[in-house]
C-alpha cells in the first residue's frame, strides 16, 4: 500500500463524527476511506486483508474531500479572475474594436468609392475619346467617299462627252473630213485613256484600329475573365490526343511522356507525331474565354486551330503556329512568342505566367492572351478566322490543365 495513506486494521472505523452516510454495499460499513486506484470511496473492510482494495493507494475520505474543497476554491478563484478578465475585455476592448471596425469600414467604403469613381471617370474619358475617334474616322471615310463620288461623276461625264464626240465624228464625217480630224481623234482618245479605272484604296475604308485602346482592352479582358462571361466547359477530345500525351479522367489535363502511351486507336482525328490535342468544343461565332494552368510546364502551346489542321506526320503543316490553320501563344524555356503561319513574334516577358487566359471574340475578329493574376494583356491578334475554331493545346514538358 502507498505511503499516501495509512492502512486501517480490520474492523476499525472512522471514529466519532456526523451522522453516518451511505454504507459499503459489500460490507455494510461506513465509506470512511478513499481508494486512489479505483477513484471511489470504500470502507475499512475493503482496504484490509482480503479486501478488494488491499495494496491500493488508500487515504481517509475526509482528507480527499478537503483536497477537493481546496481545488474547488482554487477553481472558483480562477473562474472569478477569468470572469473579471472577460468583463474587462467586454468593457474596455470590444467597444474600441467596434469603433475601429466602424471607422475602418467607413474608410474602406470611401476608398472603394474614390477608386471606382476614378475608374469610372477614366472609363468615361476613354469612352469619349474613342467615340470621338470613331466619329472622326467615320467622317474621314465619308468625306473620302464623297470626294471619290464627285471625281468619278466628273470622269463619267467627261467619258460620255468624249464618246458622244467620237460617235458624232464616226456617223457624220466623210472620209476626207475624218482624216482631217485625226489629230482631234487622237487627243480625245488620249484624254479618255488618261481617266484610269477605279482602284481599291484604304482611304475609302473605315479603319477599325481607331477603336484599339490598351486601357479598354485590359479592362475588357479583366471583366470577361473576372466574370467568366462567355466561358465554356472546355474538355479535350480524347480522339485527337497525341500518343506522347496522357489525358486525365476529367479530360482537362495533358501530361507529356517521352515514350508513347498505351496503344490507342489511330483514327483520322489523332495527332500521330507532334504532342498536340484539340478540344471537343468548337466555336463559329460569339465571345469565348477559358483559362489554362501552365505553371508546371516550360514547353507548351495554347491557342486556337481550324478543324482543317492536318494531324498526320512530322511536317510543319501539323505543327502548331507553323501553318495557316493555327494561332498559338508558346513557351520554350524562357522564350515566349505568338505564332501563326510560320510567323513568330517574340514577346518580351520577364517571367512565365502561372495561368494563361484565352479570349476569342469572333465578331470582333480578335484573339487575346491574358495573365489573370496581374491583369496583363500578353498579346492581341486581329484578323479573319476561318471557322469553326477549336481550342488547341500542346505540351512537351510536364503538364498543363484547363482550369475553366
Amino acid at each position: 500500500m502507498s505511503s499516501e495513506g495509512t492502512e486501517p486494521g480490520p474492523g476499525s472505523g472512522p471514529g466519532p463524527g456526523p451522522e453516518p452516510g451511505p454504507l459499503c454495499p459489500d460490507h455494510g460499513q461506513a465509506l470512511s476511506w478513499f481508494c486512489g486506484s479505483e477513484r471511489r470511496p470504500v470502507c475499512a473492510a475493503c482496504t484490509g486483508l482480503g479486501g478488494r482494495c488491499r495494496g491500493h493507494r488508500i487515504r481517509r475520505a475526509e482528507e480527499r474531500a478537503e483536497e477537493l474543497r481546496n481545488k474547488i476554491v482554487d477553481q472558483c478563484e480562477r473562474l472569478q479572475l477569468q470572469s473579471a478578465g472577460i468583463s474587462k475585455y467586454m468593457a474596455d476592448v470590444l467597444p474600441g474594436k467596434n469603433q475601429r471596425a466602424v471607422s475602418m469600414a467607413s474608410a474602406a467604403r470611401e476608398l472603394v468609392i474614390q477608386r471606382l469613381s476614378l475608374v469610372r471617370s477614366l472609363c468615361e474619358s476613354e469612352e469619349q475619346r474613342l467615340l470621338e475617334q470613331v466619329h472622326g474616322e467615320e467622317e474621314r471615310a465619308h468625306q473620302s467617299i464623297l470626294t471619290q463620288r464627285v471625281h468619278w461623276a466628273e470622269a463619267l461625264q467627261k467619258l460620255d462627252t468624249i464618246r458622244t464626240s467620237l460617235v458624232g465624228m464616226l456617223t457624220h464625217l466623210d472620209d476626207l473630213q475624218l482624216i482631217q480630224k485625226e489629230q482631234e481623234i487622237f487627243e480625245r482618245t488620249e484624254e479618255a485613256e488618261g481617266i484610269l479605272d477605279p482602284q481599291e484604296s484604304e482611304m475609302l475604308n473605315f479603319n477599325e484600329k481607331c477603336t484599339r485602346s490598351p486601357l479598354l482592352t485590359q479592362l475588357w479582358a479583366t471583366a470577361v475573365l473576372g466574370s467568366l462571361s462567355g466561358t465554356e466547359d472546355i474538355r479535350i477530345d480524347e480522339r485527337t490526343v497525341s500518343p506522347f500525351l496522357q489525358l486525365s479522367d476529367d479530360r482537362k489535363t495533358l501530361t507529356f511522356s517521352t515514350k508513347k502511351s498505351k496503344p490507342c486507336a489511330d483514327g483520322p482525328e489523332r495527332f500521330d507525331h507532334w504532342p498536340n490535342a484539340l478540344a471537343a468544343t468548337s466555336f463559329q461565332d460569339g465571345l469565348h474565354a477559358w483559362i489554362v494552368n501552365v505553371q508546371n510546364s516550360c514547353a507548351y502551346k495554347v491557342g486556337v486551330a481550324s478543324g482543317h489542321l492536318p494531324r498526320k506526320g512530322s511536317g510543319s503543316d501539323c505543327r502548331l503556329g507553323h501553318n495557316a490553320f493555327s494561332w498559338v501563344f508558346s513557351r520554350y524555356d524562357q522564350e515566349f512568342r505568338f505564332s501563326h503561319n510560320a510567323q513568330h513574334e517574340p514577346l518580351g516577358l520577364l517571367r512565365g505566367p502561372a495561368q494563361l487566359g484565352v479570349l476569342l471574340d469572333l465578331q470582333a475578329r480578335e484573339l487575346l492572351f491574358y495573365e489573370p493574376a496581374s491583369g496583363t494583356v500578353l498579346y492581341t491578334y486581329h484578323g479573319a478566322f476561318p471557322g469553326p475554331l477549336f481550342p488547341v493545346f500542346a505540351v512537351a514538358d510536364q503538364t498543363i490543365s484547363i482550369v475553366r
